[in-house]
């Protein structure tokens, strides 16, 4: 069976996707705990993480201080198996990391074919516009944070016309879930 690749975006009412979540207060919304369930069971469902170099970087800088250690999506985050596509990374630091300067999407291809779990994407940013452009994202999941952004970068899609069937739709106390999936699915 093949693997989904999944792609999972915190994103502002305006549809701005924030260059720093906790920078501009979305971390504030994270009060419900069926919504941190809700991400540790996607999270825990994928056998890999695929970022680029800057949201692997803000990822690794957070997840592996120390004060994080009791967060509940701190052991995934690290036990994961993680590929970051970089051309300017020199060394990966956070364990079980791959760092992957090929053919992007000849590598996600491969990922994708091989036995196991869903793979799982995050952000908007370089590796998930090009994912999305050449269709190779199978599953969009959209966190909607009840906030108005006038900065961070429009969710955006550099394909032609993407027709989305939306396969689940989640409120929680404070953030929407939206979840697409490819039409022809």
């Amino acid at each position: 069976m093949k693997r989904k690749l999944i792609l999972y975006s915190l994103i502002s009412a305006n549809g701005i996707v924030p260059d720093d979540p906790h920078g501009v207060g979305f971390g504030e919304y994270w009060d419900d705990n069926a919504y941190l369930l809700d991400n540790l069971g996607l999270f825990e469902r994928c056998d890999a993480y695929l970022f680029g170099r800057t949201t692997y970087e803000m990822f690794a800088k957070t997840w592996t201080r120390k004060d994080v250690g009791d967060h509940p999506y701190a052991s995934r985050a690290n036990s994961i198996q993680k590929f970051v596509f970089s051309s300017k990374l020199e060394r990966a630091e956070w364990n079980n990391t791959t760092i992957i300067r090929g053919d992007v999407l000849a590598e996600v291809k491969k990922l994708k074919q091989q036995s196991g779990r869903d793979l799982l994407v995050f952000g908007n940013g370089l590796l998930s516009r090009t994912l999305l452009k050449h269709d190779l994202v199978d599953r969009l999941d959209l966190d909607i944070h009840p906030i108005m952004l006038g900065q961070g970068h429009p969710f955006s899609c550099e394909a032609q016309t993407l027709k989305l069937k939306l396969s689940a739709t989640k409120v929680y106390s404070k953030i929407v879930k939206l979840s697409y999936s490819k039409g022809d699915l």
